[in-house]
């Protein structure tokens, strides 16, 4: 039962960070721009804010659901913003030959940044307590181990699809021209700015 739960954790957390997004956008061009352990390290910002995300709907917090659900619009506001900030930096960026060395300062800016990004979707909430109430352990009473764990896989698994998704990307970026490399940055940047201002249109 436990291995159970916990293999559906890993699955969850897979399929939540595998579609293409504005943070799977900014974990490539971060690999490519400065490294893989700056892509991996943004992609764990994002599997961190699942796991958070995912404790909130398998623990049954209520108060903490409703109050993001209910700040969703300044939220998402703020969210929106960042996106654009870091669309248009994107976008203006020059493209380096050789990856960067990133350092701590680096690597936590960008973990933080991701973290920020994710937490900045409130409906996620919506979709992890869905899941979780489909997996017959959300707010059960008394099974809250098994809540953990699920928890725990979706956290691992979310992690597992970053440590892919850097891991090759890196291993392309040495195929890569110059003007390749300045391509993507204007078409990554273009993506971000575009989610950037979706979210803030659907403030209307």
């Amino acid at each position: 039962m436990e291995l159970g739960v916990f293999g559906r954790g890993l699955l969850i957390g897979l399929s939540i960070a595998a579609p293409v997004g504005p943070i799977g956008v900014l974990c490539i061009h971060r690999t490519l721009a400065e490294g893989r352990l700056a892509g991996l390290a943004t992609g764990l910002g994002a599997a961190t804010a699942d796991a958070l995300y995912g404790v909130v709907a398998a623990f049954g917090i209520t108060a903490i659901a409703n109050l993001l659900v209910g700040y969703q619009g300044a939220i998402r506001l703020v969210g929106g913003l960042f996106l654009c900030y870091l669309g248009l930096r994107t976008f203006l960026s020059s493209p380096t030959e050789r990856a960067a060395t990133a350092a701590g300062q680096t690597l936590l800016g960008a973990y933080g940044s991701a973290l920020a990004l994710t937490l900045t979707n409130p409906l996620t909430i919506l979709s992890f307590a869905a899941i979780f109430a489909g997996a017959g352990i959300a707010a059960t009473p008394g099974a809250y181990d098994a809540a953990a764990l699920l928890v725990l896989g979706v956290l691992l698994g979310s992690a597992a699809w970053w440590l892919i998704l850097s891991g090759a990307v890196a291993a392309l970026r040495g195929r890569l021209t110059g003007t390749a490399l300045c391509w993507i940055n204007h078409l990554s940047g273009l993506v971000l700015l575009v989610f950037g201002v979706l979210a803030l249109v659907s403030l209307r």
